[in-house]
């Protein structure tokens, strides 16, 4: 070999121990996370925020932790008030917080553990405890209230268990959504023909107010067309007996006196009468006072 090239072998291995050496000085943290740093295996509390930063090489080693808002979707399966079985399924937002990273990781360990060892297990507690709360038609018609419950239940779970780990609020619950209700095909098939049960009954009861309404009009009808048959008659029968009436005044006279004897209620007016004889009341004039005499 080349006396020169053997030279720079040595060279070359030194030039590519100062590589290793300088790329393992630093580290990029990304953005949202955070760099929780071990320094032979014993972890430092201050968190590394987003960036370049030093590390001692071969000593450090840093876990980056995600602070960003992570997703679960995770299913629950219990058993309602009614003891219908029901699958929840329920998606929960959840987020670390940058500045305990460390100490998460240290009791709790990285971001999958987090999901894994304690949203997950307050997810699947929290569903089964609220809806054992509901009947399933409750589950549905009541389903902001059911969220609301749950939400707490979650919220109450994982507060309590990083009490007892003593990190306080280093896992913030973002929201919760219910994703879906999924009952068993009995309690499907009961729903749907009840559903129908409604409905051929409400259809009922329409079809009887129709009937009851068309009976009250045709009885209206008949009603008003007998009131004006009736009246029809009695115009008709008033109106043929004025005319008979009239026809009687005109040739027997008499019958207007015969009128006026049956509208006397029997008193005797003082005079009556424009005849030659008038009517006297004879009574009356008996009682009144004589004048004296001169």
């Amino acid at each position: 070999m080349n006396p020169a090239l053997k030279g720079l072998i040595p060279l070359a291995i030194l030039l590519a121990l100062a590589l290793m050496l300088v790329s393992s000085a630093f580290v990029v943290v990304q953005a949202g996370h955070v760099g929780v740093v071990k320094r032979l295996g014993a972890v430092q509390p201050e968190p590394l925020v987003e960036g370049v930063h030093f590390k001692r090489p071969f000593m450090d080693v840093v876990e980056l932790i995600d602070t960003r808002l992570i997703p679960i979707n995770a299913k629950a399966t219990a058993a309602s008030k009614d003891l219908q079985t029901v699958s929840t399924e329920v998606n929960v937002g959840y987020s670390v917080m940058g500045p305990l990273a460390p100490i998460i990781y240290q009791r709790i360990g990285d971001t999958s553990n987090v999901a894994a060892a304690l949203v997950e297990p307050a997810i699947q507690e929290s569903v089964k405890a609220v809806t054992a709360q509901y009947t399933a038609e409750e589950l549905v018609t009541k389903r902001a209230v059911v969220k609301l419950a749950i939400q707490l239940a979650i919220t109450t779970f994982i507060d309590n268990t990083l009490k007892e780990k003593g990190i306080g609020t280093a896992v913030q619950l973002a929201n919760v959504a219910i994703t879906d209700f999924a009952f068993s095909d009995e309690f499907n098939r009961a729903i749907e023909a009840k559903v129908k049960a409604e409905q051929e009954a409400l259809r009922a009861i329409n079809e009887k107010n129709m009937r009851v309404t068309q009976a009250q009009a045709s009885a209206s009808e008949r009603t008003l067309a007998a009131d004006a048959y009736s009246t029809e008659v009695q115009s008709k029968a008033r109106a043929d007996a004025i005319r008979r009436e009239a026809e009687a005044l005109k040739t027997s006279p008499e019958i207007i006196q015969l009128r006026s004897i049956e509208k006397w209620d029997g008193v005797l007016p003082r005079i009556q009468g424009s005849g030659v004889v008038p009517f006297l009341n004879l009574g009356s004039l008996a009682d009144e006072p004589k004048p004296a005499a001169n």
